[in-house]
């Protein structure tokens, strides 16, 4: 089978090499020696100061909400994973949608505005597939709307934009290391805040607001990572370069050829920012075609994935009655094509036989 994508495990004598400082220590979680390690080390790389990594991609974004003293309004894309938007309803807050731009899949800054009200308090967006929003025009209307700025990187490991990391841009900044991500810990993430203030202030929320062992410091959740995340990362970490250069190698093949094919649309990478080959999305002219190349791939056992699907307005628990119809489109027309680091040449060319012979 090729499955739209596959985790890269490094050996697992490295792995046990790393872990078992942690079975020397007896200190499995609660910021353990090789946790501390891991955040020094992805400093360095990313180019981040005042962050942490957290058990997974999903509570940043809730402790975020909660940090900020977010409890009404917050302007969203309709077009991202669920749980960018099934954290703004879980903390008890209404999501607005707006819709998205057709080539960079990322929200429509020009549609923003319009949909301010006197309840709005902040702006919660994802980069799709490792693609920036447009960080200035939303730093623009966050200032002049007194608004707060969350950013679901989910995606967007190792991307820079405008030479500096992603992550530097916002209040609040998260990322996941989920084992499908290019960067992993097994399960996993971060998040990232330029203000030192608000980073204390979020250190406690992920710790249950312990200040030392018997005080607290205001309301807290357990987001902490273990030792044997961080071992995970630790071993991960020095096969970044060779995974990065070997999925961009493979995007290429893809997308020499889809350049080429009428129908197919690639999505548009803003200008500024690097790419860190994470995905491998393609649009379709039509949901039809997506759905007869989907079977044509699986019926020779290769799997790709709707993503992201459905557009998140169409969610039942959301209460949306706005249509967005650039994301209802999209969502409807985009398929992920396999992509991952032991994926061969061989078998792209085959994918790509398949959906040619098939469009």
């Amino acid at each position: 089978m090729i499955n739209v994508t596959q985790t890269f495990l490094p050996p697992i004598e490295e792995y046990t090499l790393i872990l078992n400082r942690a079975w020397r220590n007896k200190w499995i979680t609660n910021r353990g020696e090789l946790l501390i390690e891991l955040e020094a080390k992805l400093s360095d790389v990313l180019g981040v100061e005042h962050f942490f990594v957290t058990t997974n991609g999903t509570l940043p974004l809730q402790i975020a909400i909660k940090a900020l003293g977010i409890t009404k309004e917050i302007i969203t894309t309709p077009f991202s994973y669920v749980a960018t938007t099934s954290s703004i309803v879980w903390e008890n807050c209404t999501p607005v949608f707006v819709d998205i731009e057709k080539e960079t899949l990322t929200i429509d800054c020009s549609k923003i505005e319009a949909a301010i009200t006197s309840d709005t308090e902040a702006i919660l967006v994802t980069h799709v597939f490792g693609n920036p929003c447009d960080i200035e025009a939303i730093a623009v209307l966050a200032k002049k709307h007194n608004l707060k700025v969350i950013y679901d990187g989910a995606h967007c490991f190792n991307v820079q934009y405008k030479g500096q990391s992603i992550f530097n841009y916002g209040d609040v900044s998260t990322v996941s290391f989920h084992s499908t991500k290019l960067f992993h810990t097994g399960e996993g993430g971060a998040m990232f805040m330029r203000d030192k203030v608000l980073y204390d202030k979020v250190l406690y929320h992920h710790n249950f607001g312990h200040n030392g062992r018997e005080k607290f410091h205001g309301l807290g959740i357990n987001a902490k990572a273990s030792e044997l995340q961080a071992a995970m990362g630790l071993a991960v970490l020095p096969y970044m370069k060779t995974i990065i250069e070997k999925r961009k190698q493979l995007v290429e093949i893809y997308e020499n050829v889809f350049r080429g094919l009428e129908g197919i649309q690639l999505v548009r990478f803003r200008e500024g920012a690097t790419r860190n080959y994470s995905y491998m999305p393609v649009i379709f002219k039509d949901e039809g075609t997506l759905l007869k190349v989907k079977k044509a791939l699986e019926d020779k056992d290769i799997v790709p994935r709707r993503y992201f699907y459905p557009s998140l307005n169409t969610l039942d628990y959301v209460h949306s009655n706005k249509e967005m119809p650039v994301s209802e489109s999209i969502s409807k027309r985009i398929l992920c094509l396999p992509l991952y680091y032991e994926l061969k040449e061989e078998e792209v060319k085959l994918i790509l036989s398949i959906i040619t012979n098939t469009i």
